[in-house]
């Protein structure tokens, strides 16, 4: 039987493919938009499974998921938040100071459910296959599962704001995470009114994205594509055709 020497490609169906592109070009950082319905346990479940499917390093799978309801939990941690916030804008001077203190950046007493996802270090010994030579592979996994989550939620119509103003050892005494067990990822889960056409902090005028043509390079460090680079092309049409800047 003869065979063809064409490729063997596995794309999805173009709606399918289309859908993953949207998820993430249409996907926020949620802080002030949520609504007080509940998520379905089924769409939740949807959610963690989609977490627990990311990429690992040694297939060693290192996170947990720490759900969080009860308002005197949030009470709780929105109280080390504020702490923290206010340390934080001591670092910035000037105009961005000024800015920084109008920024909303949690949503933690709003949003019907907290999610804390964590990275167990330890979980398959200390010898991890494919973590011998660097040694946060496995954060970087459980960071992975954020994702994952992240992009799962948006195509279920779910806003997720992620929460890194903490003391990270106070954030464990408050949730009674063991020491040896690191907190990754403090979400906020909830639906919303709306799934802003920018970043918040891009409206804001905190930060714009940046060109991805002057962060691409070609065989070595520093080595931008030329002025004929036919990829630049194809952002230029990607950014019409989804309708991202």
């Amino acid at each position: 039987m003869k065979t063809s020497d064409a490729p063997i490609h596995h794309p999805f169906s173009e709606a399918a493919r289309d859908a993953v592109y949207q998820a993430i070009f249409s996907r926020r950082d949620v802080r002030s938009q949520f609504l007080p319905d509940a998520i379905p346990d089924e769409v939740l479940g949807r959610l963690l499974m989609a977490a627990h499917h990311a990429p690992s390093v040694g297939f060693m799978q290192p996170w947990n998921f720490l759900l969080i309801r009860a308002a005197e939990t949030k009470a709780r941690v929105q109280h080390l938040f504020r702490k923290a916030n206010q340390e934080a804008q001591t670092q910035f001077i000037g105009d961005r100071k000024d800015l920084y203190s109008r920024l909303k950046l949690e949503g933690i007493l709003d949003a019907p459910v907290n999610l804390c996802i964590t990275c167990d270090r330890e979980r398959t010994g200390q010898t991890v296959l494919g973590r011998t030579h660097i040694k946060e592979m496995d954060l970087y996994s459980t960071v992975c599962a954020v994702q994952n989550l992240w992009l799962a939620a948006r195509a279920e119509g779910v806003g997720v704001g992620w929460v890194s103003i903490f003391h990270q050892n106070e954030l464990q005494e408050a949730l009674y995470i063991p020491e040896n067990i690191v907190p990754i990822a403090y979400l906020c889960l909830g639906y919303v009114s709306e799934f802003l056409d920018k970043p918040e902090l891009e409206k804001a005028g905190w930060q714009s994205r940046l060109p991805l043509e002057e962060l691409v390079f070609h065989e070595s460090w520093g080595q931008t594509g030329d002025s004929n680079d036919p990829l630049a092309a194809h952002y230029q049409a990607l950014r019409k055709q989804y309708g991202y800047a």
